[in-house]
């Protein structure tokens, strides 16, 4: 049975959001190693929805994957500008974020997310979402892993969630 993520499918259809996604394409279309696309968007996710669940967390898998399709939105800006990707994607998260159905802090939520989702330091919801993340790289069958700018530590060489 499917469940609905009204928020999500929202955010999706957005034309605004449909730009800045194939503006990151573009930015990306040579890149070797892994993309910030739908695919990764997705992957992360997954892996938060299981981990909030594991945890106990009381987060909607609508808010999770809202979140997820905003946390790399800005990618475009750390290529064109080289504003950091975190940043660039809250600032562009915000302007979004209002044509959605959530509360003030459900929105304030997916903003430190996404602010947080390069930090190992964060806690809650935040670290839930930056070990999605990471977790969500497949290095282990990756083609450009001996060129990858990651430590070995921080590599996924082994299956998991």
């Amino acid at each position: 049975m499917s469940r609905s993520l009204p928020n999500t499918n929202q955010l999706f259809s957005d034309p605004e959001y449909q730009h800045f996604l194939k503006k990151t394409e573009a930015c990306e279309k040579n890149r070797p190693f892994c993309r910030h696309d739908l695919k990764h968007f997705i992957d992360v996710a997954r892996i938060a929805n299981l981990l909030a669940l594991e945890e106990g967390l009381s987060v909607s898998a609508d808010l999770i994957y809202t979140t997820a399709l905003l946390h790399d939105i800005g990618r475009f800006e750390e290529y064109e500008k080289g504003t950091p990707h975190e940043l660039a994607s809250r600032d562009l998260a915000k302007k979004l974020l209002p044509a959605l159905n959530f509360t003030e802090a459900e929105q304030a939520a997916i903003l430190s997310a996404i602010e947080n989702h390069r930090n190992p330091q964060a806690t809650g919801f935040d670290a839930v979402f930056y070990r999605a993340d990471k977790a969500s790289r497949a290095c282990y069958d990756c083609p450009a892993e001996p060129e990858c700018r990651w430590s070995d530590e921080k590599k996924n060489f082994k299956l998991s969630y």
